[in-house]
């Protein structure tokens, strides 16, 4: 059961202004976007349709701390199939917009950020890899971008300052 003093009420509005409409309000439970969700065959625990009626009830915390909001793959077939004109992919990323302001962010995110902010690239460069660049006939490539790196540090110093 459901405490009704963790449930925000306002949860479905907040959404809805960040989407920029209210069609997830629309939706009956059809389960269409459930039946064709590619994610949802891989993972069980992606449900479009258990998704918007957490929304609707307003599990603010349960919908913004989950794992599920990470895992829409964005490839439009619950937004072309829905009867009722409900875009999930805007819902979906408007929660983790949401998710993002309030502190939520997945660790994938974080450690893309943690690697660009090393390397400036999501990968190392290793002697390695420019001897296979060099074998081909390519360039070699830098093993770090200091530019990139100092670009984070100038709009991390400007953010903390604001």
């Amino acid at each position: 059961m459901i405490e009704s003093k963790k449930l925000d009420q306002n949860f479905k509005l907040e959404v809805a202004e960040e989407m920029g409409n209210s069609n997830f309000t629309h939706c009956f439970a059809c389960g269409t976007c459930t039946a064709g969700c590619p994610v949802r065959v891989i993972d069980s625990k992606y449900n479009p349709r258990k998704i918007i009626r957490m929304v609707l009830l307003g599990m603010r915390e349960e919908v913004l701390s989950s794992e599920f909001i990470w895992l829409c793959s964005t490839c439009y077939t619950c937004y072309d199939r829905c009867p009722q004109d409900v875009q999930m992919t805007s819902l979906m990323t408007a929660l983790r917009n949401i998710a993002v302001r309030e502190g939520y962010v997945h660790p994938s995110f974080k450690e893309q950020a943690r690697l660009i902010g090393s390397f400036g690239r999501l990968y190392e460069i290793e002697d390695f890899d420019n001897k296979k660049r060099e074998k081909m006939g390519l360039p070699a490539m830098k093993k770090i971008h200091e530019e990139v790196i100092k670009l984070l540090e100038h709009e991390a110093k400007k953010e903390a300052e604001s």
